[in-house]
């Protein structure tokens, strides 16, 4: 079964305040600054129309209202794992 997750990405700046930067999107998808954005996942849903929703109703809250085109949706399928090649952590000083 396949799921869509939906994010939001609010950018950073100063409290209150915010901030679109242009980046390039590609695939079109919201680009983001891990050190300064902040991702919120908003849910996780069966549908595209679930996910349409789910946007609509989250444009009329707080924070979602000042960004309004800055979600991403991402597809899954259930039962079947992500992440299989395993991870390395690099330090700050590595190239």
């Amino acid at each position: 079964m396949e799921v869509f997750l939906l994010q939001h990405i609010h950018h950073g700046g100063e409290p209150g305040e915010a901030v679109h930067r242009d980046y390039e999107v590609l695939d079109g998808a919201v680009a983001y600054d891990d050190d300064l954005d902040d991702a919120k996942i908003v849910g996780v849903y069966s549908t595209e129309l679930a996910v349409f929703a789910a946007m609509d109703r989250a444009r009329q809250r707080e924070g979602f209202r000042d960004e309004p085109d800055c979600f991403m949706v991402d597809t899954y399928l259930l039962d079947e794992d992500q992440w299989t090649t395993g991870y390395v952590t690099l330090s700050p000083d590595d190239d």
